[in-house]
């Protein structure tokens, strides 16, 4: 009989699973946004909520929990019950705070599974339109002809304003000085008003801004022009072929969640981003729609871990 049992264990195991994929979901969902209200991520999730709460037959709750960079709300998820009924929407910050933060008590790449990489967002280098440099080059030189003078501001430290602002550093050579702010609204506020000189966030936000001529968006980082900024030219466009950076968005779940979960999870929300509603909505908004499957989602983020740890390492940066 024992030397069966490793084999029942393994049935049993696979039956329970199986039922649990069957009966799933059958209370709500909590879909935890480690960023406040209001912010890309979030609107992003209020998106899919009611969509997916409309598929799955069950209510999926945003629960926003921001602070520390994102990782308030990453390690509730990453410590929570394997059980998907607690999720994430969490962004570029996910790759990059391992290396940013001393210390973690939760590790992105160990305790969370990504179901699916939602959208990708080209960022936008965006300056006041008092600013005397028209261009990159033009910008470069003058950053360069005054070290340390020119500053940068971001949404919080680790975000991918934060990130996209060391990039330029590292690419263009220049030396400019971080200001980190709490939230996106603040950051541009002083920027329309010339206190800030310089800007890099993802193109969602600030996007009527630009478009309404309060903001002048000097560069995206995207493969080509996007439809909704003709006129501001790609980074190899404008001579800086090596910054490239786009933020995004995925959702995870917990480490040990099912794989049946994951996989039904995931078919209804790629569904869901596929649709042509809110696949345009979101495309008129800046964003890229991806939805992939889990594996390419992991992929990703493996090949993102990479790529922000060498930036982070390279420029020093560091956080409590």
């Amino acid at each position: 009989m024992n030397l069966h049992s490793p084999l029942l264990a393994l049935l049993t195991f696979a039956l329970a699973t199986t039922a649990h994929a069957q009966n799933y979901p059958n209370k709500p969902i909590r879909l935890v946004v480690p960023f406040a209200v209001g912010g890309t991520n979030d609107i992003v999730a209020r998106f899919i909520a009611p969509k997916l709460w409309e598929a799955l037959g069950q209510p999926v709750v945003v629960d926003n929990r921001p602070g520390a960079g994102s990782n308030v709300g990453a390690e509730i998820v990453a410590k929570a019950v394997p059980d998907g009924y607690t999720m994430l929407i969490a962004s570029i910050s996910m790759a990059a705070n391992p290396a940013l933060y001393g210390k973690l008590n939760y590790d992105p790449g160990r305790d969370l599974t990504p179901i699916t990489e939602i959208v990708e967002i080209p960022i936008i280098l965006l300056v006041p339109p008092s600013l005397p440099a028209k261009s990159v080059k033009e910008l470069i030189a003058m950053a360069k002809a005054q070290p340390g003078k020119l500053n940068y501001g971001s949404a919080g430290a680790g975000t991918v304003g934060h990130l996209g602002g060391e990039m330029f550093k590292s690419v263009s050579g220049v030396d400019i000085t971080h200001v980190p702010y709490k939230g996106l609204a603040p950051a541009l506020v002083d920027l329309m008003t010339g206190t800030l000189h310089l800007l890099f966030s993802d193109m969602a936000g600030p996007l009527p801004y630009v478009q309404d001529g309060k903001l002048r968006a000097m560069v995206i980082t995207s493969v080509k022009r996007a439809d909704a900024l003709p006129d501001v030219p790609t980074t190899a466009e404008a001579g800086l072929p090596g910054f490239k950076a786009s933020s995004w968005i995925s959702m995870f779940a917990t480490t040990g969640t099912p794989q049946s979960v994951v996989t039904k999870v995931n078919a209804e929300t790629t569904k869901i981003l596929h649709a042509p509603d809110l696949r345009e909505r979101l495309t008129r908004m800046g964003f890229i729609v991806v939805g992939n499957t889990p594996a390419e989602a992991a992929a990703f983020m493996r090949a993102e871990i990479t790529k922000w740890t060498k930036v982070v390492k390279d420029s020093g940066a560091k956080l409590d």
